[in-house]
């Protein structure tokens, strides 16, 4: 069950820090930075928890940045496996919740 009370930590996988600032030039501060917007949309994502659960989140960074972030969760720790820029369809989802 997910459970996104704070205070909670964040566990980073070496291959994902770098994938998304390669790939996508998210930061991973910037990343954590959306699970404290209070107005954060998580969903599950059905089609790819097999082995664990997995979810995504659309939130706002500091800057004001939207991102759309998958990640599970491991005990009181969130470990995110992917986080970039969320795209029209992703942000208007946002804008309406």
């Amino acid at each position: 069950m997910l459970d996104l009370e704070k205070p909670y930590e964040f566990d980073w996988d070496q291959g994902n820090t770098v994938k998304n600032l390669i790939k996508h030039g998210i930061k991973c501060k910037e990343a954590e930075e959306a699970f404290l917007d209070n107005n954060n949309l998580v969903n599950d994502d059905i089609s790819h928890s097999l082995s664990e659960t997995r979810y995504h989140l659309i939130g706002k960074t500091l800057s004001r940045l939207t991102l759309y972030i998958t990640f599970t969760q491991r005990k009181n720790k969130i470990r995110i496996i992917s986080a970039r820029t969320a795209d029209k369809k992703e942000r208007s989802l946002y804008e309406e919740n």
